[in-house]
């Protein structure tokens, strides 16, 4: 089961530019692949300028294997899909509604933030820490 995610980035007018990320969306994986891997606010931008994905770390895309030790986003777009970046507020980019488990920003200060979205409760939105260290892969 997917654990859904929004990998967002905060621009100067505080508005939102944003992409779906459908694969193990918790902070123990996703975010600390962000942390990790994506760091600066260029390695962000270029990461959501390709669109909606199916996860942002695979050794894959869409049955073609990688050479060994390499990791890239699978796009949707890849398999022919047109699933380009949502421009929101600050706001819409918080709604539950989006149907997302997890939401994370990078910020106008440099770092990723991360958020509970409380999908399938009452609750709102809420910051989660995100684990130290990188991943195995």
């Amino acid at each position: 089961m997917a654990t859904r995610a929004r990998i967002g980035i905060q621009l100067d007018d505080n508005s939102v530019l944003s992409v779906y990320h459908h694969w193990d969306g918790y902070p123990q994986w996703l975010g600390r692949i962000l942390k990790t891997h994506y760091n600066t606010r260029e390695q962000v931008a270029e990461l959501i300028d390709g669109g909606d994905m199916s996860s942002c770390w695979s050794d894959s895309i869409w049955g073609e294997n990688l050479s060994e030790g390499k990791y890239a986003p699978e796009y949707y777009s890849a398999r022919g899909e047109d699933c380009p970046p949502r421009l929101d507020t600050i706001f819409d980019f918080l709604d539950k509604n989006n149907n997302e488990e997890y939401a994370y920003i990078w910020t106008v200060n440099n770092e990723w933030k991360a958020f509970n979205m409380n999908e399938f409760s009452d609750a709102k939105p809420e910051s989660v820490e995100i684990p130290e260290g990188a991943l195995a892969v």
